[in-house]
């Protein structure tokens, strides 16, 4: 790579930095994962509770995203990064300090909105402080690769520190934001370029987005168990759509949007959020079923299972190394639909799973699924920000990350959807699972059409194809 285009002093500074709060926010959320049996035996938790913690977060974190990467656009990205790390650190020690379920409740929402603030504005960093093409295209790739290491990571770091006691899973996140924000404070700078000239905040819209984006994931969240209070979850998807209609009404009025609505006529970038949500959706929700099926059904500790998934966190080296040379060579689309193949097949071998099966036979999903996060979720990322005006980098930043969350939230409630649907029917634990693994074979079969689509409707040029 020329000399002009690698990374190193202050921006190859900057974006370790960075790469520290991506990292930390994606081993925040699995390690909670592994110890949420050791929470529920300490604090006595309901079933409704311990769920409850898991769904505070998503619901903070994909409630407040969009919000979080105007207000980065409008706010300043550096105050916006710096401010929300802070809020991240105090509230992840409060979830520590917890003796009462609601206390956890609290420290997790407020977490998962700090992260809705603090991730628009840590990439729209990124994609301001370094030139659009190869420069920026690398460094999205090792921030995303990073991002998706710290899922498989913080498994295997989960388990370890649930082993001396689970109060750890968030004293070490307060370690690491400490860290990261002493090393922020005097090496990020804001970029150059300054806020839109006379920006004011939209209240309206601000206000009925984050409260359709609530009732939307919370819709989802209650999907996991469809036949209690079904109401309820109706209600939540109808007052989410009904505020997503006045939030289009207000946008379209409005002199000064939230969000620039003429930002969706671009295919390339509705084409990504759309694969990034099916992405996460199935990727989660393997997770989550390979979990079940390892230590529920198979008995494996949770460092065991861990362990396991450690090869799937083979794109921390890949992304960064081949998945550049693979862009620079056939371009974001292709490089895409070829993680996604990879996908579809590992999802594939899965579902004639058995009670008998060997780590050795299990191996060949593991690594595919490490390609298709080292193909898939940096290159999304570069396509969903590529051609957005510098202005509007924190929004871009926000709408692929708010995809990223809401698919995760989506594919969990599927995958558990069906798996209990399947034992109330009177099947098999083993059976139940194979029937759930459906959902991640059709969501990355769904996400290969629509790159596929973009595949079609590309035009030659000498620059990284869109999907």
């Amino acid at each position: 790579m020329p000399t002009a285009e690698r990374l190193r002093g202050r921006p190859l500074g900057v974006l370790m930095v960075l790469c520290g709060a991506i990292f930390l926010e994606g081993i925040d959320v699995a390690m909670l994962n592994v110890a949420l049996p050791a929470i529920r035996a300490d604090l006595g938790l309901s079933t409704t509770m311990l769920s409850g913690v898991v769904s505070a977060y998503v619901l903070g974190y994909g409630g407040f995203m969009l919000l979080g990467g105007r207000a980065a656009d409008l706010l300043g990205r550096r105050r916006m990064f710096l401010l929300w790390l802070t809020v991240f650190l105090v509230f992840s020690g409060l979830g520590g300090f917890a003796n009462e379920g609601w206390v956890l409740l609290v420290a997790r929402f407020v977490t998962g909105v700090a992260a809705g603030f603090m991730t628009p504005a840590g990439l729209s960093l990124i994609t301001t402080s370094f030139a659009e093409g190869r420069q920026r295209n690398k460094a999205l790739l090792i921030y995303a690769g990073t991002a998706a290491a710290g899922f498989a990571l913080g498994l295997v770091i989960g388990g370890l520190l649930t082993a001396i006691g689970w109060r750890w899973v968030f004293f070490a996140p307060v370690i690491l934001a400490l860290a990261i924000l002493l090393v922020a404070v005097p090496l990020i700078k804001e970029p150059a370029a300054p806020p839109p000239a006379g920006g004011r905040f939209d209240v309206p819209g601000a206000v009925t987005i984050t409260g359709a984006m609530m009732l939307l994931v919370y819709g989802v969240v209650r999907l996991e168990h469809p036949a209690e209070g079904w109401p309820w979850t109706v209600g939540a998807f109808a007052g989410g759509l009904a505020l997503v209609a006045a939030f289009v009404a207000i946008e379209r009025r409005s002199a000064e949007p939230l969000i620039r609505l003429g930002v969706f006529r671009s295919g390339p970038l509705v084409r990504a959020n759309l694969a990034a949500i099916l992405l996460t959706a199935a990727f989660f929700g393997f997770q989550f079923l390979i979990t079940l099926y390892l230590q529920e059904l198979r008995g494996w500790s949770a460092i065991q299972t861990g362990l396991a998934l450690l090869a799937a966190a083979a794109d921390v080296i890949l992304a960064p190394t081949l998945t550049p040379l693979l862009v620079n060579r056939f371009g974001n689309a292709r490089v895409i639909f070829g993680g996604l193949v990879s996908g579809l097949v590992a999802f594939a071998l899965f579902l004639g799973v058995g009670m008998d099966w060997t780590y050795a036979a299990m191996l060949p999903s593991m690594l595919l699924i490490g390609l298709m996060f080292a193909f898939v979720y940096g290159p999304l990322t570069i396509v969903a920000t590529e051609g957005i005006a510098e202005h509007e980098q924190g929004l871009a930043g926000g709408l692929i990350n708010t995809s990223f969350q809401f698919g995760a939230a989506l594919g969990l409630s599927a995958v558990t959807a069906v798996n209990v649907a399947a034992l109330t029917g009177g099947s098999a634990g083993i059976d139940a699972l194979r029937a759930a693994l459906v959902v991640p074979v059709t969501a990355t079969l769904l996400a290969a059409v629509i790159v596929a689509f973009g595949l079609r409707a590309r035009t030659p040029a000498p620059v990284p194809a869109r999907v």
